[in-house]
């Protein structure tokens, strides 16, 4: 039987994952003059792994890490590892309003690879729901018009990375638990990020000013997943997707009280022909099952 859903409790689960993305995005900012996304990465999955640690213990949560689904849990850390890192490199780059919106289009490419990967047929629906898609992105990046080409880039490329972090989570929560799931995201990305930052024997240390902002972003990644998580496992897509576009305003916002950037209509106009794709699809999933 299909639990009830529960829209007042995921709006609160969306509103932590709101305000959790918001604070990485902030901290990044404050850390990514001193650090760059290697290193980032490998602290952030470090602290990550100290929380995990730290709960499977108290918790006895450790009887829950699996390891026949190494593989697969390696192709998804390595696309999420990929795609944040881009993430981490474009936010300087770019206004924040630009970045979100960019990273919205990772279910799109969800449905390319569908169709490419795993014989899915491509439907009308979703033909036009992935058109809505790449129309939306061009709206927000608007290539040669304005904004850092190279940050655009980096960001529009960071979703391809989400995307293979997405549906490979789908198959693993058929017989993975959150916390195995949280346990590899953060053990595999910090060995990841360790690899990726000594491999020419030089690994900076954060100042004292810096550390703080590193911590917060360790925390408020983690933290950003449990949010998204709970808030499906207690509500339907449908439901879930809107409360997550609420990030872009919000964002728009951080990024013109703290950093003095304009609310650009072209970025909110592009965001919502995404969201037309993205909810198009989700409606269409819905109604056929």
């Amino acid at each position: 039987m299909t639990p009830e859903p529960r829209p007042l409790l995921a709006a609160g689960w969306m509103l932590g994952a709101l305000i959790a993305f918001s604070t990485m995005a902030v901290a990044g900012r404050a850390v990514v003059p001193e650090l760059d996304s290697f290193e980032l990465m490998m602290y952030r999955s470090f602290i990550g792994l100290g929380i995990m640690v730290a709960l499977g213990v108290v918790f006895g949560k450790f009887g829950e890490v699996r390891f026949d689904n190494l593989r697969l849990h390696g192709l998804r850390n390595l696309g999420h590892f990929t795609g944040q890192n881009l993430w981490f490199t474009a936010l300087p780059l770019i206004p924040l309003a630009q970045l979100f919106a960019l990273e919205f289009t990772s279910p799109i490419w969800v449905v390319i690879f569908a169709v490419v990967f795993a014989g899915e047929k491509i439907t009308r629906t979703r033909g036009l729901a992935v058109a809505l898609g790449f129309i939306g992105a061009l709206i927000v990046a608007r290539p040669g018009l304005e904004g850092d080409t190279f940050g655009l880039m980096l960001a529009a490329a960071s979703a391809i990375g989400f995307a293979i972090s997405i549906v490979s989570t789908r198959v693993l929560t058929r017989t993975e638990t959150i916390f195995g799931i949280l346990f590899w995201l953060t053990a595999m990305q910090a060995v990841f990020g360790l690899i990726g930052t000594g491999w020419d024997g030089d690994i900076a240390w954060p100042s004292l000013v810096v550390w703080p902002w590193v911590v917060l972003v360790g925390i408020a990644g983690l933290f950003a997943h449990m949010c998204l998580t709970n808030a499906l496992a207690v509500a339907p897509a449908t439901i879930v997707t809107p409360m997550e576009f609420m990030r872009l305003p919000a964002i728009a916002i951080v990024g013109t009280l703290f950093y003095n950037e304009a609310i650009n209509a072209w970025v909110l106009v592009g965001a919502m022909v995404i969201f037309a794709g993205n909810y198009l699809n989700i409606w269409a999933q819905t109604r056929k099952s």
